[in-house]
């Protein structure tokens, strides 16, 4: 019989918020952009036939989250250049009572210009994050018909990104 070993190997998870333009400045060159990439207390519930999976992050799930060097991304695409990052200053995070704020400022790349452009139109308007939960960090509750998860300790923050389609409606 085969046994499969059970090796703990954190999950790297992602979820979605809205993005926007927080400032243009086309004669000094300036694209600032910026949004909420977590909410907290806020349920999402999606349904899978007859089943449905509900999240919640809660408040203070970010208190012990290090983001001394948090990139901001495209689709959380390893292979598209970083566009920003807490590490330069060139990406804010903030965490309120309510969620965590990003504010970036875009330098001038063509990659960059042409992401900016997008959100501007609103092709792109939607943030998302990726993350890994603390060992013990979540519980999870099964119903019948239903699963319930409650997020209370994020140990690693992976990125911040600026989304086609968002988890979080």
């Amino acid at each position: 019989m085969n046994q499969k070993t059970n090796v703990f190997e954190p999950t790297r998870e992602q979820r979605m918020m809205e993005l926007r333009i927080f400032e243009q400045d086309e004669q000094n060159g300036r694209m600032v952009i910026g949004g909420s990439a977590v909410k907290f207390d806020t349920p999402q519930t999606y349904s899978f036939g007859d089943l449905s999976y509900t999240e919640i992050i809660h408040r203070g799930a970010l208190d012990k989250t290090d983001m001394a060097r948090v990139p901001l991304r495209y689709n959380h695409n390893d292979s598209v250049i970083v566009m920003a990052r807490t590490k330069n200053r060139s990406l804010r995070l903030t965490v309120t009572d309510a969620d965590l704020k990003i504010e970036a400022d875009l330098i001038d790349t063509q990659s960059n210009r042409d992401l900016y452009k997008c959100i501007q139109e609103g092709l792109i308007d939607e943030m998302s994050f990726a993350f890994v939960v603390r060992d013990g960090g979540d519980t999870w509750t099964y119903g019948k018909d239903s699963v319930t998860r409650d997020i209370y300790d994020i140990a690693q923050l992976y990125d911040v990104s600026v989304v086609d389609l968002a988890f979080y409606q």
